[in-house]
């Protein structure tokens, strides 16, 4: 029986060559040498031997498929393996597509730039700022060569999420093209006489891996709508016009792909008068829900749902409604599913838990209208001393003031009880997250954003009056901060131990630059969301690939060697941060509120600690030129952005060594980045299995050079005793983190849990 492959959609019918087969496969394997490859061609000929005819494009995924499935940990260059046959499948469309010989590989970009521009895909920016001969030599910066450096795990999600293709979803865009896409989008405003340097410093960074964009700047920088930020941060009015609209713009941010923070430690509590009406407020729980059903009904073009995390303050009278919201049991008609939520802890709080003493809860309104101040407008300007206290105490001895008093151990029970079951609520350390803030002069920081890692100083937006000139009717509203953050982060294990020790220095620099261009370039979907971007030009530049870059220096996690690594490696970045944003400076002026901020006083090194030389010329150079960025370094959680670099995401330890993944019609193995026997024994405990202590020191440690904050979750079996958690939590807070996201639990056995079983 001869086998027949069909082409072009079923047009074209060729008899099966075995032979063209056997020596395309011999190429790749020459790349691989040490992979065995007889019982894999004897599957896949014997598989496409019993068939009449097969598709060519199904007969390539099979050929993928069946060297994944050989990925295993002692293999693990199997996934590279099925990483060249999808890359050559990739060449083929394009090549086919955009009509140019496969060989090549790559095409004209120009071609590219016009072709997708005349279908509506580009949004023709680049081809309107650059002329032709820009990018012709543009084109030539490709190096098809770095399409190498992808896993396959991270080649697909590429490949199917990222890159540019039309309506009908056909292959045009190659990887190495959205590169060189993204640099030139960001780089279109700068100076035409060093522009295109900066381009090529820009696709350097990018296709060698040393870095990556935010989700929304890698699917969207250079094609049709899309705005380039990942996070936004709202504060809610207390009043009806406020909450609704601060829903629509929660909707309108959700719609363009944004994660959205929303605080609403603001709105008055249930029971609260209205208008003078006592009782007749619903409280916090009735506008969360609808927050709820603007994260399910606003989805992202299908995609996914909306995702809003809400914030409350843990002496706010409906916290115990509040932290009750994601739970399964109780009444349906208080929960909310579908947000996530946080609390805002100050330090008296943990400090009442630690002697388990009574707590006093709050109505923000009735605050208000009593003392003329809101509680959540302080903070404790030193730790165990300050204003935040002094003001708590205020209201505790004022018999007119109504509250309602707990344990503080119930509510931090309720807090985890909560979080064994869903993983929420996030914690957010007010006083140490404002005591830190290096724009203190111009603001406060009341929540953090979806992912915790944000922390900028935030204000509700207000409206003043509303008029009707003619038939139309003119709004004024004074802007609030609405908190935008323009992310990027740097892949630890490729950039650190690059063969240059000059890369991360050559690296941050354009980096800051590249997040710098966000902030001018982006199309932001809410108004005062611009204003605020422009006023203090936030960016938050992060890291991945921390668990990788300890494996391949062969460093144990659990060992105090890793904190002393992350101490320093950490205090070198934001050093080499701050030195770009202030280089900026000089070229481009500093944010517009630098006057009187920390990095203005020098507050900001001194809290730091930072008085080698060094640090001290910085300071001199930053208080007397500027900065350009009023925040600068964020770490975020950046799981897709670290698998499409083939690292390891954020800070966090990895799930396991080598596991595999259920999809709906196979299984997909997911192996750590390097595994060696080399890099094995420390990968070798999952996330599960390493102390979670040495996790909050670590952090702790990392944590001083971090101006905003860390993404750091807690790996905790499902049975793990309260009191342990209550220590972590305790010891995060003492460490001075300034958040921590998820508790991730896991049915582990607790024998297996050295740290959780002391």
């Amino acid at each position: 029986m001869t086998t027949y492959i069909v082409k072009d959609g079923g047009n074209r019918k060729l008899p099966f060559d075995k032979e063209r087969l056997n020596r395309y496969l011999d190429t790749i394997h020459a790349e691989f040498p040490a992979l065995e490859m007889e019982d894999y061609k004897r599957k896949i000929f014997t598989f496409i031997e019993k068939k009449e005819d097969y598709a060519a494009d199904e007969l390539v995924d099979y050929l993928i498929r069946e060297a994944e499935a050989r990925t295993d940990i002692h293999l693990p260059a199997w996934e590279l393996f099925a990483a060249r046959l999808y890359l050559n499948k990739l060449y083929k469309k394009a090549s086919k597509n955009r009509f140019y010989n496969d060989d090549d590989k790559y095409g004209s970009y120009v071609g590219l730039q016009e072709s997708l521009g005349e279908r509506g895909i580009y949004s023709g920016s680049i081809l309107k700022n650059y002329s032709k001969d820009e990018l012709i030599k543009a084109g030539e910066m490709i190096e098809p060569e770095r399409d190498k450096l992808f896993t396959y795990n991270g080649l697909y999600l590429l490949a199917t999420r990222y890159l540019a293709t039309d309506q009908a979803r056909n292959v045009y865009e190659l990887p190495q093209e959205r590169w060189l896409t993204i640099a030139l989008y960001l780089m279109q405003d700068e100076p035409k006489e060093k522009r295109m340097d900066l381009v090529r410093e820009a696709y350097w960074a990018l296709s060698n891996l040393y870095m990556t964009v935010a989700t929304p700047t890698l699917a969207n920088a250079g094609k049709v709508g899309g705005q380039l930020s990942s996070c936004f941060i709202d504060t809610v009015d207390d009043s009806l016009q406020g909450i609704y609209d601060s829903n629509t713009d929660v909707a309108r941010v959700s719609k363009h792909g944004g994660g959205v923070g929303a605080y609403l430690g603001y709105v008055r509590s249930s029971g609260a008068a209205i208008r003078g009406v006592r009782g007749a407020s619903g409280g916090v729980v009735p506008w969360i829900k609808q927050l709820n059903n603007t994260a399910v009904s606003v989805d992202q073009l299908g995609q996914r749902k909306g995702a809003i995390a809400v914030y409350l303050d843990v002496f706010h009278k409906d916290i115990e409604a509040f932290l009750d919201l994601r739970l399964n049991n109780g009444d349906q008609r208080l929960r909310a599913h579908d947000v996530f939520t946080a609390v805002c802890m100050p330090d008296l709080f943990m400090e009442t838990v630690e002697r388990r003493g009574d707590w006093y809860l709050f109505d923000p309104h009735e605050v208000k209208e009593k003392k003329g101040w809101y509680l959540q407008d302080f903070y404790d300007e030193q730790k165990g001393d300050g204003s935040f206290r002094e003001k708590y105490e205020e209201l505790v001895a004022d018999e007119t003031v109504s509250k309602k008093i707990v344990k503080a151990i119930d509510i931090m029970k309720r807090i985890m009880v909560s979080q064994l079951e869903t993983g929420n609520p996030f914690m957010f350390y007010r006083d140490e997250v404002n005591r830190m803030n290096p724009n203190k002069h111009a603001g406060m920081v009341y929540s953090s954003n979806l992912c915790t890692e944000i922390m900028q100083n935030m204000s509700p937006t207000r409206m003043i009056q509303e008029m009707i000139s003619g038939d139309q009717i003119v709004i004024t509203k004074q802007a609030g901060d609405f908190v935008v953050c323009n992310l990027s982060s740097v892949n630890l294990g490729r950039a650190v131990l690059a063969e240059d020790p000059e890369t991360l220095e050559r690296l941050i620099a354009i980096e800051v630059r590249m997040l710098d261009n966000v902030i001018d370039l982006n199309e932001l979907p809410v108004p005062q969301a611009t204003i605020t971007n422009k006023k203090y030009r936030s960016i938050g530049l992060g890291t991945f690939g921390w668990h990788h870059l300890l494996a391949l220096k062969n460093i144990a996690w659990d060992s105090e060697e890793a904190e002393t690594f992350a101490d320093e490696l950490y205090e070198q970045i934001n050093f080499l941060t701050i030195k770009a944003s202030a280089a900026l400076a000089k070229e481009k002026g500093a944010y517009s509120v630098f006057k009187g901020s920390d990095w203005n006083t020098g507050e900001y090194f001194e809290r730091r600690d930072y008085t080698s030389e060094a640090w001290q010329e910085l300071a001199a150079d930053v208080a007397q030129n500027g900065i350009r960025n009023a925040y600068l370094v964020a770490v975020a959680p950046n799981m897709s952005t670290a698998q499409i670099a083939g690292s390891t995401a954020s800070i966090d330890p990895i799930f396991s060594p080598f596991y595999y993944e259920e999809k709906k019609d196979y299984r997909r193995p997911v192996i750590a980045p390097d595994l060696s026997l080399k890099t094995y024994p420390y990968y070798g405990k999952g996330a599960y299995q390493v102390d979670q202590f040495a996790s909050v020191r670590q952090n702790g440690r990392r944590q001083r050079h971090v101006d905003q904050s860390l993404s750091f979750n807690f790996y905790v079996p499902s049975g793990i005793k309260a009191s342990k958690l209550l220590e972590l939590h305790l010891q995060a807070w003492k460490e001075g983190l300034k958040t921590t996201y998820y508790v991730r639990s896991n049915d582990i056995d607790v024998e297996e849990c050295e740290w959780c079983s002391s």
